[in-house]
């Protein structure tokens, strides 16, 4: 299973650009990470977004995006993950990230993935995904 990341990438900046948010592709973090998108309003760091195309170390990269994007500035990450496997059953990684790094932490499926970023920015024009 793949995710068509620069399809995804395209549609996110377009719906950023038409409600006032900016999309940063590739943004580099003070220490030299990388985040795969974020977006800004003005100059509010909203949410952090990251593509995980690979079931492989899961739990350890899911948490290593949360620290990114927690010492980035960024209280919120997306993750996008196209297996049905839920990557943090038997895991202490989601309750770390929610209570230790105070990072709102929501992952979702690719074919999820506009309708949660609108969601996420609280954008009304919201549509639901099943």
């Amino acid at each position: 299973m793949e995710i068509r990341i620069k399809y995804l990438l395209k549609e996110a900046e377009e719906f950023c650009d038409l409600h006032g948010f900016r999309a940063v592709r590739e943004f580099r973090t003070e220490d030299g990470s990388r985040i795969d998108l974020v977006i800004f309003n003005g100059d509010e760091k909203v949410l952090a977004i990251e593509f995980e195309n690979s079931y492989k170390w899961i739990k350890q990269r899911i948490l290593y995006n949360a620290v990114k994007a927690k010492r980035a500035g960024f209280n919120r990450l997306v993750i996008v993950y196209p297996f049905n496997n839920d990557p943090l059953s038997k895991s202490w990684v989601e309750e770390y990230v929610k209570e230790e790094l105070r990072v709102e932490l929501v992952l979702v499926k690719p074919d999820c993935f506009l309708s949660a970023l609108k969601e996420s920015l609280k954008v009304k024009d919201l549509l639901d995904c099943q």
